[in-house]
């Protein structure tokens, strides 16, 4: 990367490519802009018809949309994507989605809707459109060559009691409040991060074996749950209890992943376990894979994952109630309150 040597890549140079200051001074035409270009990159910035597809419009000077020659529609540079129908200013969004990828261990709605200045609802839900647009590419990927596989829990807490004779060992289902589930990830060397949440961790093998290529090599751990994928695959086992590698066996990329999730829960959200599981996972992995690009790159991924993705699944009108998780291969939908 060009780095000092022994230098973190976070704090070299080139890790910085982006300022939040220049983003804020952008005027609205400006921003306005830069988002068309983002959103039409393929065609210089040219709109578009959402409808149809063509590429001849008119532009309207009164209101900035466009007119398509050829089915006569109107459309705007938000027409079909997370921020269509969108009531804030075009600059507020390329603020928000510059503050969310500076987030090294991730970004929280209550910290957004500070630096915004606006409602936290609106921060809630705008920075899950971000986190469900940089996650969707991620839902049906195929894992291929040496693909590390592992688990780890969350949810499922249980305030422990004040006094110690009436405390209850939280590692037993049977001290569980049923929320608890498990995020699994199939982590490719030098590759890319795919997780997924199932409800226990045995129920993960028919994902594994529907999602990553019969030719790839697994890495495990000893855990029992794995031992059905000897059946179709090259698999090597590690015993965490004796090494943590051993004999080119090892699972640590994966841990990897899993110790930047856990940071986040810790540090940025305090609780991402329930319905929205998924999605802070899939949030981890993009964090994950693009941790050796500099700020300004995963700026303008994240702005044309957000430009270039449909409107969301689930959080059309979540205001009104009608939020219902996207039932996925993986996990299905429940009812729950804002996480």
């Amino acid at each position: 990367m060009g780095t000092a040597q022994g230098q973190h890549f976070l704090l070299s140079k080139e890790a910085r490519s982006l300022s939040i200051m220049k983003v804020a001074q952008f005027t609205d035409d400006e921003a306005y802009d830069r988002f068309q270009m983002i959103r039409w990159s393929e065609t210089g910035g040219e709109p578009v018809c959402t409808h149809c597809g063509c590429q001849a419009s008119y532009k309207h000077k009164a209101r900035r949309i466009f007119t398509c020659q050829a089915c006569g529609k109107q459309f705007s540079v938000t027409s079909k994507t997370i921020f269509a129908s969108h009531k804030l200013p075009i600059k507020t969004y390329l603020v928000a989605i510059a503050l969310y990828v500076n987030g090294a261990k991730g970004y929280s709605a209550l910290q957004m809707s500070r630096d915004l200045d606006c409602q936290y609802k609106t921060a809630f839900v705008l920075c899950h459109k971000i986190r469900e647009a940089i996650g969707r590419d991620a839902a049906d990927r195929e894992a291929t060559g040496v693909v590390e596989v592992d688990g780890a829990y969350f949810g499922g807490h249980v305030k422990p009691t004040n006094y110690v004779e009436n405390r209850r060992d939280r590692r037993l289902a049977k001290n569980q409040n049923g929320k608890r589930r498990v995020v699994v990830v199939m982590r490719e060397r030098n590759g890319r991060t795919l997780p997924f949440v199932v409800k226990r961790e045995n129920e993960a093998v028919p994902v594994i074996e529907r999602r990553v290529r019969l030719d790839s090599t697994l890495h495990a751990d000893e855990a029992l749950g794995w031992d059905p994928l000897h059946v179709l695959f090259d698999i090597k086992r590690i015993n965490h209890q004796e090494a943590y590698s051993h004999e080119g066996a090892c699972t640590n990329q994966a841990e990897s992943f899993f110790s930047r999730i856990r940071r986040a829960e810790i540090g940025q959200h305090h609780h991402i376990a329930g319905p929205y599981l998924d999605e802070y996972a899939k949030e981890m992995a993009w964090r994950e894979d693009t941790r050796r690009l500099s700020n300004g790159e995963q700026f303008l991924l994240a702005a044309y994952a957000a430009l270039t993705s449909v409107s969301s699944d689930n959080w059309q009108r979540y205001w009104q109630r009608r939020f219902k998780p996207k039932a996925t291969l993986n996990q299905q939908p429940e009812p729950s309150a804002m996480g």
